[in-house]
């Protein structure tokens, strides 16, 4: 269904934790098969670039099965709460060119996932759910990798084509993801993850334009 009509997910409840849970897990699923169409759809790329991306599947899929244990350790199973389906329909946005799958699919939506992660965390502990916790955080670590993966191959594209990666960066998101960008930023992990200063301060700007254009319109 369309995000916007999901119901909220709580963590005060355990049936909120749940839902919750089925969320990270559905990212998980997706993200299997995101990394698979990177090796699929795009030929003639160094053979690193397949490496990169199967490594990534591996991992996707190590997520979920945490997470589905962690469902049915509490009565539930993926597929037992409503979804939505903007992780794939950016996958088939995408699907005609790697540098733009690179730039959008790991540098924004994935990297998305560090910025608000540690905030969720933090709630899940505050209600002593560590074993939910534990599994953030094994996600995090992974997902910096993931992040990293992408913004690097985004970053051979780019170059190979002569192109200013902070640049190209700025022009796909303006193309792609308007109205899209917006804190708050994981400024350590999307370091880690290769992202630079710049390209986050270009984050905050874009967002901040953003903001200012809605602040127009309501007025």
């Amino acid at each position: 269904m369309p995000p916007r009509d999901l119901p909220k997910r709580i963590t005060h409840t355990q049936a909120g934790r749940n839902a919750l849970a089925h969320a990270f897990a559905h990212i998980e699923f997706n993200a299997i098969n995101i990394a698979l169409d990177a090796v699929y759809r795009f030929d003639d790329m160094p053979a690193d670039y397949y490496r990169d991306w199967l490594q990534v599947a591996a991992e996707e899929g190590k997520h979920f099965l945490l997470l589905a244990d962690y469902l049915a350790q509490h009565g539930c199973t993926y597929g037992d709460f409503p979804a939505h389906n903007s992780l794939w329909e950016t996958v088939c946005a995408t699907d005609h060119d790697v540098m733009v799958r690179m730039a959008l699919v790991p540098r924004v939506l994935e990297a998305r996932g560090l910025d608000v992660t540690p905030a969720i965390a933090d709630k899940l502990r505050s209600v002593g759910d560590q074993a939910l916790v534990d599994i953030l955080g094994v996600i995090y670590t992974d997902e910096i990798g993931h992040v990293e993966i992408g913004t690097r191959w985004f970053r051979f594209c780019a170059e190979h084509r002569q192109l200013d990666p902070r640049r190209t960066f700025r022009d796909l998101l303006t193309e792609y993801m308007q109205g899209r960008i917006r804190g708050p930023y994981d400024e350590p992990g999307r370091l880690a993850a290769g992202f630079t200063r710049d390209e986050i301060e270009d984050l905050k700007a874009m967002e901040a334009q953003t903001l200012a254009r809605l602040d127009k319109t309501h007025t």
